[in-house]
């Protein structure tokens, strides 16, 4: 069991980090979020079927559920926002990469679990709902809700192929 649990961890933790990176923006929390499931997944390791799925749902599950908590969020309060880009063009893809990272980071936690799920993962609307264990309606929602700020927040990215025309 031990060699078989080791043996995923070391062929499939690099893609677990990865999307638990893109719900956190920050690696410290993402390694958080992986290892907090890793070791909840090792105690029922024998009686876990297809474990990346099944990981894959616990740090979704974990990641919306830890911002529940009001004790995890770390807010700071400032007497002036800083100046944000609007508007103008952007020079290079990193720098439209940051501005978007930026922006899945102000989503909401179920509004950026969807859009990590529907658009990185690339997930269906019915994949994502079972992982959410939530509605095909709510997903459909909340992507909205979440696509139409993003629009708002990087106005600069070209969302004339819009992500809605992804997978059904």
């Amino acid at each position: 069991m031990e060699d078989e649990f080791s043996a995923f961890v070391a062929e499939r933790a690099h893609a677990l980090l990865r999307t638990a990176y893109a719900l956190t923006g920050d690696r410290h929390a993402a390694e958080d979020l992986v290892q907090s499931a890793l070791a909840k997944a090792f105690a029922r390791w024998r009686r876990i079927e297809e474990p990346e799925p099944y990981l894959r749902r616990m740090i979704y599950h974990d990641f919306v559920s830890a911002w529940r908590s009001p004790r995890r969020r770390a807010e700071v309060s400032v007497p002036v926002l800083p100046d944000r880009a609007g508007g103008r063009p952007v020079d290079s893809d990193t720098e439209l990469r940051l501005l978007l990272r930026d922006a899945l980071r102000q989503l909401p936690p179920r509004q950026r679990a969807v859009v990590i799920l529907r658009y990185f993962e690339d997930l269906t609307v019915d994949e994502t709902a079972e992982v959410l264990a939530c509605r095909p309606g709510t997903v459909a929602s909340q992507a909205s809700r979440a696509l139409t700020k993003l629009r708002q927040l990087v106005p600069q990215l070209d969302w004339s192929n819009d992500l809605v025309g992804g997978r059904p």
